[in-house]
């Protein structure tokens, strides 16, 4: 049924249609709304034989999450940017212990300086965690493939976050088609776990291993991990055939097989970017746009597949590794380094900053000119960036720059003191 409604509520009320046995939550920007409408659905008993709990922190929520999956319970949180660094500890022992819970991550920047807006900085920061990590374009994506999540994760006993673009998508408010409860029941079916403590049957988890057998441990991560690139296709599969659209996979070709141009991306810009593709192919350039859905596991191979006639890659991203450059750049690199194709990463949308069409313009348009470097951070006001390297060089006790920044910026009234 269609409805105009928030991300967050709808996000919400889809992990409820996945009955859900355990919630513990903890609030913070901008994914505070999904598990405020949990506890309304819980406790108005819409969300039935579900324990939510209120915890007292994030690595609270990961910790009871651990437990409460061990136990045998379907179990679900939420969380953002620093609220994700907090649980850190607990997440890499959540997918070292393969259990398969599934969390939301609402994006955002990670500071300092402090910023609550949008970028991909918190999710690349697990990028290494084990857990599968899973990326949506638009409302109706963060939908379905929470659904998918589920049924992921418990085919596999593996963790899997589902990033969703913070207020981009958490707050935007949209139609979007709500599936029904018999629909999902019929796709997910009830939980089964792989491994389950029980009073009856004592064992213990979460053991210590030594050099041995570490390796075959770890290994053995790394190859569900890539058993999970046919699950994900395979699922997406049968979500389309009950539900009637595509929303899952590994990833999405807007007419990157015949492109000579091709953008890679993944998150909610890829809804300016079809618009602006659209556009250009009308009149007569060659440029397509290949969104990943899935970052953990990486889709290699389905990259490499989709781009049998590219010439060039703009590989566009939210994050970056300081001191190294684009974190999905370098994945890519690696990806089709057969292939001898020249690739620019562009960096852009940081903390939140706007990606407008015409800004993405006049990168296509370098592109296609030759002018266009190999590492790009979109609309960075190098007169700024000059002036704060200026003023370190001359003046030692010369403060924090974000604070400069925003001094010269007329932001803040502030003067420096000595």
């Amino acid at each position: 049924m269609l409805h105009q409604i928030s991300g967050s509520i709808a996000v919400a009320k889809a992990i409820a249609l996945c009955r859900p046995q355990v919630i513990p939550c903890y609030p913070i920007t901008p994914q505070t709304h999904i598990v405020e409408h949990l506890s309304t659905l819980v406790k108005s008993g819409q969300l039935q034989n579900c324990a939510y709990e209120n915890v007292d922190s994030e690595f609270s929520s990961m910790s009871f999450c651990i437990g409460a999956s061990a136990a045998g319970a379907r179990t679900y949180t939420a969380t953002a940017s620093q609220g994700l660094l907090y649980m850190m500890e607990a997440v890499y022992n959540a997918s070292g212990l393969a259990l398969p819970i599934v969390m939301t991550l609402g994006n955002r920047s990670i500071g300092a300086p402090i910023n609550i807006w949008n970028d991909h900085s918190d999710a690349m920061s697990a990028r290494d965690a084990g857990w599968i990590q899973l990326f949506v374009e638009s409302n109706q994506q963060a939908v379905d493939v929470h659904i998918q999540a589920f049924k992921l994760a418990e085919a596999l006993s593996l963790p899997v976050m589902v990033n969703m673009d913070g207020f981009i998508l958490t707050h935007a408010i949209t139609r979007v088609d709500m599936p029904d409860q018999q629909q999902v029941d019929e796709f997910l079916p009830p939980f089964v776990p792989r491994q389950q403590l029980d009073t009856a049957a004592p064992l213990s988890i979460g053991a210590m291993v030594g050099p041995d057998a570490f390796t075959e441990v770890r290994y053995l991560a790394h190859h569900k991990q890539k058993e999970a690139l046919s699950i994900i296709e395979q699922q997406a599969e049968e979500f389309a055939e009950i539900f009637g659209r595509d929303s899952g996979g590994l990833v999405k070709s807007y007419d990157a097989e015949e492109a000579e141009l091709v953008i890679v991306t993944m998150g909610s810009v890829v809804g300016t970017l079809q618009e602006l593709v659209a556009e250009l192919r009308a009149q007569g350039q060659s440029v397509g746009i290949l969104s990943l859905r899935s970052f953990r596991p990486f889709p290699a191979l389905a990259i490499c597949r989709l781009l049998q006639n590219a010439k060039q890659l703009i590989v566009f991203e939210k994050s970056f590794a300081v001191g190294m450059g684009g974190i999905l750049a370098s994945e890519v690199h690696m990806a089709v380094q057969s292939h001898k194709l020249q690739i620019h990463s562009v960096i852009g949308g940081l903390g939140g900053r706007t990606i407008s069409k015409k800004s993405l313009h006049r990168m296509i348009e370098q592109a296609f000119n030759g002018t266009l470097a190999a590492e790009v951070f979109l609309d960075l006001d190098e007169a700024t960036v000059e002036a704060e390297l200026q003023r370190q060089q001359d003046d030692q006790t010369s403060g924090p720059a974000a604070e400069n920044i925003l001094r010269d910026m007329g932001v803040v009234s502030a003067s420096k003191t000595h």
